[in-house]
Protein backbone atom coordinates (compact mmCIF):
# COMPACT_ATOMS: atom_id res chain seq x y z
CA UNK A 1 0.00 0.00 0.00
CA UNK A 2 2.83 2.57 -0.13
CA UNK A 3 1.62 2.95 -3.68
CA UNK A 4 -1.20 4.90 -2.37
CA UNK A 5 0.69 6.33 0.90
CA UNK A 6 3.12 8.75 -1.69
CA UNK A 7 0.03 10.05 -4.05
CA UNK A 8 -1.20 13.18 -3.20
CA UNK A 9 -5.04 11.33 -4.87
CA UNK A 10 -5.69 8.64 -7.64
CA UNK A 11 -8.50 8.21 -10.10
CA UNK A 12 -11.60 5.96 -8.99
CA UNK A 13 -13.43 4.23 -11.87
CA UNK A 14 -16.61 3.00 -11.26
CA UNK A 15 -18.59 1.12 -13.70
CA UNK A 16 -22.42 2.60 -14.43
CA UNK A 17 -25.52 0.91 -15.26
CA UNK A 18 -25.33 1.31 -18.42
CA UNK A 19 -21.66 -0.30 -18.72
CA UNK A 20 -19.52 3.15 -19.69
CA UNK A 21 -16.63 3.93 -16.71
CA UNK A 22 -16.88 7.28 -14.76
CA UNK A 23 -14.02 8.44 -13.38
CA UNK A 24 -13.24 10.75 -10.21
CA UNK A 25 -10.44 11.82 -8.48
CA UNK A 26 -10.34 11.17 -4.64
CA UNK A 27 -7.61 11.99 -1.76
CA UNK A 28 -6.16 8.35 -0.25
CA UNK A 29 -4.74 7.68 2.91
CA UNK A 30 -3.07 5.12 4.81
CA UNK A 31 -2.87 3.46 8.58
CA UNK A 32 -1.29 0.34 9.31
CA UNK A 33 -0.85 -0.63 6.03
CA UNK A 34 -4.69 -0.47 4.23
CA UNK A 35 -5.62 2.28 2.39
CA UNK A 36 -8.82 3.78 3.04
CA UNK A 37 -11.11 6.72 0.50
CA UNK A 38 -14.10 9.06 1.11
CA UNK A 39 -16.51 10.36 -0.55
CA UNK A 40 -16.04 14.47 -0.40
CA UNK A 41 -20.15 14.45 -0.45
CA UNK A 42 -21.10 11.45 1.87
CA UNK A 43 -24.09 9.22 0.08
CA UNK A 44 -24.96 11.79 -2.08
CA UNK A 45 -21.96 11.04 -4.84
CA UNK A 46 -23.07 8.49 -7.83
CA UNK A 47 -19.64 6.95 -7.36
CA UNK A 48 -20.11 6.01 -3.43
CA UNK A 49 -23.60 4.92 -4.10
CA UNK A 50 -22.63 2.62 -7.05
CA UNK A 51 -19.63 1.48 -5.25
CA UNK A 52 -22.03 0.09 -2.75
CA UNK A 53 -24.36 -1.63 -5.31
CA UNK A 54 -20.83 -3.44 -6.00
CA UNK A 55 -20.31 -1.84 -9.76
CA UNK A 56 -16.77 -3.27 -10.87
CA UNK A 57 -13.98 -0.95 -9.38
CA UNK A 58 -10.94 0.42 -10.74
CA UNK A 59 -8.10 2.62 -8.89
CA UNK A 60 -5.89 4.50 -11.53
CA UNK A 61 -1.74 5.04 -10.28
CA UNK A 62 0.70 6.45 -12.91
CA UNK A 63 -1.60 5.47 -15.83
CA UNK A 64 -2.21 2.22 -14.46
CA UNK A 65 -5.48 0.74 -13.92
CA UNK A 66 -6.31 -1.80 -11.40
CA UNK A 67 -9.55 -3.97 -10.10
CA UNK A 68 -10.03 -3.01 -6.05
CA UNK A 69 -12.83 -3.56 -3.78
CA UNK A 70 -14.59 -0.92 -1.42
CA UNK A 71 -15.24 -2.31 1.93
CA UNK A 72 -17.46 0.55 4.27
CA UNK A 73 -15.70 1.04 7.57
CA UNK A 74 -18.23 1.30 10.64
CA UNK A 75 -15.39 0.90 13.43
CA UNK A 76 -16.34 4.93 14.95
CA UNK A 77 -12.85 4.48 16.20
CA UNK A 78 -10.86 3.63 12.87
CA UNK A 79 -13.01 6.16 11.05
CA UNK A 80 -11.71 9.08 13.64
CA UNK A 81 -8.27 7.32 13.07
CA UNK A 82 -8.61 8.24 9.00
CA UNK A 83 -9.92 11.60 9.99
CA UNK A 84 -6.43 11.92 11.34
CA UNK A 85 -4.95 10.40 9.13
CA UNK A 86 -6.45 12.67 6.09
CA UNK A 87 -5.85 15.82 8.74
CA UNK A 88 -1.93 15.07 8.95
CA UNK A 89 -1.88 14.53 4.78
CA UNK A 90 -3.60 17.55 3.44
CA UNK A 91 -3.85 19.66 6.15
CA UNK A 92 -1.55 22.31 6.08
CA UNK A 93 -2.47 22.83 2.18
CA UNK A 94 -5.93 22.50 2.02
CA UNK A 95 -7.61 22.95 5.63
CA UNK A 96 -11.03 23.91 4.40
CA UNK A 97 -11.60 20.94 2.22
CA UNK A 98 -10.21 18.89 4.68
CA UNK A 99 -12.64 19.43 7.10
CA UNK A 100 -15.05 19.29 4.93
CA UNK A 101 -13.81 15.53 4.58
CA UNK A 102 -13.70 14.85 7.83
CA UNK A 103 -17.47 16.42 8.35
CA UNK A 104 -19.82 13.74 9.33
CA UNK A 105 -21.20 12.97 5.73
CA UNK A 106 -18.12 12.29 4.27
CA UNK A 107 -16.47 10.70 7.34
CA UNK A 108 -19.10 8.16 7.37
CA UNK A 109 -18.76 7.13 3.92
CA UNK A 110 -14.75 6.00 4.73
CA UNK A 111 -14.11 3.01 2.54
CA UNK A 112 -11.13 0.36 2.72
CA UNK A 113 -9.35 -0.34 -0.17
CA UNK A 114 -9.37 -4.38 -0.64
CA UNK A 115 -8.24 -6.82 -3.02
CA UNK A 116 -6.04 -4.99 -5.35
CA UNK A 117 -6.05 -6.72 -8.63
CA UNK A 118 -3.31 -6.95 -11.45
CA UNK A 119 -3.00 -4.76 -14.13
CA UNK A 120 -5.52 -4.43 -16.12
CA UNK A 121 -5.91 -3.16 -20.28
CA UNK A 122 -6.77 0.82 -20.24
CA UNK A 123 -9.29 1.97 -22.90
CA UNK A 124 -8.76 2.75 -25.88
Amino acid sequence: MNTFQDRAEIVMWVRRADGRWSARPVWVVVLGGEAYVRSAFGQRSAWYRRVLQHADTQVELAGVRLSVTLRPVDDPELVQRVSGAYRAKYGLNWPGPVESMNGHEAAASTMRLTNVGEVTQLPA
